[in-house]
């Protein structure tokens, strides 16, 4: 499953202060709002962001286990951006048992896709498998 995707876009910079905050030449608070905005748009329910040192986490909502987007600028220029799914793999392990996170994790992921391919200020969109062989 292609859990995690770069793409290129001017669309968001960092706020004032952003990089300092995270880590220099490191930002995200403009694409998780965006993303948190459009996912609640499609019904799909986020909760707060918390900021990394490596970017932006947004957690999903969802019953019996968590699931996140991680966004963030990627070294290199300034529009090139990283967004990947937590956990990576549907099959979530709690505690003693393995749970089965495909059709959130399906959903989100499409619904991600959607909110990409439709906004013609996103570009050079490039899906991959985290996932180690």
């Amino acid at each position: 499953m292609k859990t995690q995707v770069e793409f290129r876009s001017s669309k968001f910079p960092p706020y004032e202060g952003e990089e300092e905050e995270i880590n220099p030449g490191i930002w995200g608070k403009r694409l998780t709002e965006y993303l948190a905005q459009k996912f609640r748009e499609g019904g799909i329910e986020t909760k707060e962001m918390a900021i990394e040192d490596w970017g932006c986490y947004l957690p999903v909502q969802t019953e019996g286990f968590s699931l996140a987007l991680c966004c963030g600028h990627q070294n290199g220029d300034d529009d090139q951006f990283l967004v990947f799914t937590e956990p990576s793999t549907p099959k979530v392990k709690k505690w003693f048992r393995t749970i089965d996170a495909t059709p959130h994790l399906s959903r989100l992921l499409d619904a991600l896709r959607q909110i990409l391919e439709s906004d013609p200020e996103i570009r050079e969109t490039v899906w991959s498998d985290t996932r180690k062989a």
